[in-house]
């Protein structure tokens, strides 16, 4: 691709760009690691971003996208709620990163949104200007959304699906949905009902845990029982269902374990071993790890770098990127010897982290899960493309 080397000195660019442009979320899902987790960093930034903060941040990717010549870049405005700044800040931000990016490098937009702001008007005025507009739900009904409130206790779905329905109308405009998994919840009726709402992906999000704090329903241990692995048991049943479903939404996790599976690289940090290549800017202007890491400690994302003063660059320079970014040597030994390492990549980061000195060196929280999931759809996969396989020791 365009501005990598390779061998091993090979840099790998940035080439998604998340700009924080409200700290603040007019929802408290119970569930949250921002406003709920360790890091409380969000509580001394601006609440919106200053167009002199916006003008930097698009000098500083220009000038990464010079250096490596890149043809595209993707630029997430995020929040926290992003649409509490309503559409014109957001038009503004997206002139100003489209104005200063060199001649021949295009910049794709996306918002990640809860959905409670977004009227048919904001759709069509972001949609005009090239918008996609992604919805965070966690399953198409009320009572499946029942961990996201607001910060009165009161229930967000009536907004959320109204714009649902806005966005189905839209497909042009509708980049998808997120979904973080709730085990308690029925895995086929979370399915079912996010597919009605008609996206063209969903992606099933595990919820941000890590070994010092456990997910919810599952022991302080990768493995636990004998057997017990709930996520990739719920995981393994919204497979079987997409797989067996018919024409629908692709679902991003499943995809790219079976890109794995056959020899693709991946795009995202949730499996494989592919190098980061994206970064936060937050709206006091510094340049922060992913968000996921703040689940971990207070300033775990932190890198002590900002627009202001670095470049995107020294960002990719960081200790805490680069260890991100080594692939599989950046594992711990017991990751390094498994035989699915190519395809689970040690899961996320964040999910790695133990406060016992060992910090990230660790296998996945989930590591029993993720394991479920790939030999699972390993299994399907080769039933459907070698149907008539037989083991050469058998009869």
């Amino acid at each position: 691709m365009a501005g990598e080397t390779t061998g091993p000195t090979a840099v790998v660019p940035f080439r998604q760009f998340v700009l924080k442009v409200h700290s603040r979320c007019n929802l408290a899902c119970t569930y949250c690691y921002i406003y709920a987790g360790p890091d409380r960093s969000w509580r001394t930034r601006p609440r919106t971003v200053p167009a002199a903060t916006v003008r930097q941040t698009a000098r500083r990717i220009a000038e990464h996208a010079r250096t490596h010549r890149l043809r595209a870049v993707r630029i997430d405005l995020h929040g926290g709620e992003p649409l509490l700044t309503g559409p014109g800040p957001l038009l503004d931000q997206a002139a100003a990163v489209r104005a200063a990016l060199p001649a021949g490098c295009t910049a794709d937009f996306g918002v990640q949104t809860n959905g409670t702001l977004l009227t048919a008007d904001i759709i069509d005025t972001l949609g005009a200007t090239g918008f996609r507009l992604g919805l965070s739900v966690d399953g198409g009904t009320p009572g499946l959304n029942r961990r996201r409130v607001d910060h009165a206790g009161r229930p967000s779905w009536p907004a959320v699906s109204r714009a649902a329905a806005l966005l189905h109308d839209r497909p042009e405009v509708f980049a998808g949905i997120l979904c973080t998994i709730d085990i308690t919840a029925d895995p086929a009726e979370v399915y079912g009902s996010l597919r009605a709402l008609g996206p063209p992906m969903l992606d099933f999000l595990l919820p941000h845990a890590n070994w010092s704090s456990p997910p919810p329903a599952t022991p302080g241990r990768a493995s636990g029982p004998a057997g017990r692995t709930p996520y990739g048991d719920w995981l393994c049943t919204v497979f079987d269902l997409w797989w067996d479903g018919g024409p629908g939404p692709r679902v991003r996790v499943f995809t790219e374990i079976l890109g794995l599976l056959l020899g693709r690289p991946s795009s995202s940090e949730a499996v494989g071993l592919s190098p980061v290549v994206a970064v936060i800017v937050d709206t006091d202007g510094a340049i922060e790890q992913v968000d996921s890491l703040k689940s971990a400690y207070e300033g775990a994302a932190a890198t002590g770098l900002d627009v202001f003063r670095h470049t995107f660059d020294q960002a990719l320079a960081h200790p805490g990127m680069a260890a991100r970014r080594t692939g599989r040597d950046g594992l711990g030994d017991r990751c390094r010897g498994c035989a699915l390492v190519e395809v689970c990549g040690g899961g996320n980061y964040a999910h790695r982290y133990r406060a016992d000195g060992t910090g990230f060196g660790n296998p996945s929280v989930y590591c029993a899960d993720l394991e479920r999931l790939i030999r699972h759809i390993a299994a399907r996969l080769k039933a459907e493309v070698t149907p008539n396989w037989r083991h050469p020791h058998t009869t």
